[in-house]
């Protein structure tokens, strides 16, 4: 049988195509962690967990508190995709309870928060990021976002620094610790 020359080079290019191809870009960061964070003005202690729900969407669970008979306690899914190979874009649809410090009920009120962000790697150790978003009640809509820079000073542990603006305590400084898993 005779083959004509497109069908002999057919393979070829095919295959020099899969070598040559850029190979898929999985996410640049891990969201498997626990973090502890303390708050300043006003000062809150709180902590999160995330994990994986597939490779591109992960659960979140935080809380925070001034220990004064409050809380905000947040819970929903995020987002989360290579924007290149050094950041990412994210994004969370999270259902806020809030507790003010006076009050005896379970939950004074019930907010929604949906943000969208940004993580890369500046530096081999070095990470800064944001988000920007709405916190929505019922009766008004507030612009929140945060700004934050944290050093993995290993595979498992990282410290870092945020800012926050306009959330459930107003806005803060934050330091975190947070340990992979």
């Amino acid at each position: 049988m005779y083959l004509t020359p497109i069908k002999k080079i057919s393979p070829f290019i095919i295959g020099l195509t899969l070598l040559c191809s850029n190979p898929a870009l999985a996410e640049n960061f891990s969201y498997n962690f626990v973090e502890a964070r303390i708050g300043g003005s006003p000062s809150t202690f709180g902590g999160q967990l995330s994990g994986y729900i597939t490779e591109n969407s992960h659960f979140i669970l935080r809380m925070d508190s001034e220990f004064s008979g409050d809380w905000d306690l947040a819970a929903g899914a995020g987002f989360n995709g290579p924007l290149n190979e050094f950041s990412d874009v994210t994004g969370q649809i999270l259902l806020h309870n809030v507790k003010s410090s006076g009050s005896d009920k379970i939950g004074d009120e019930n907010l929604t928060e949906i943000n969208v962000g940004m993580r890369a790697w500046v530096l081999p150790q070095i990470e800064v990021g944001g988000n920007v978003g709405q916190l929505i009640d019922s009766d008004e809509t507030q612009f929140v976002g945060s700004a934050h820079f944290r050093f993995h000073s290993t595979d498992q542990l990282s410290i870092g620094a945020e800012a926050k603006f306009h959330g459930v305590y107003g806005s803060q400084i934050i330091m975190t610790a947070r340990f992979l898993y």
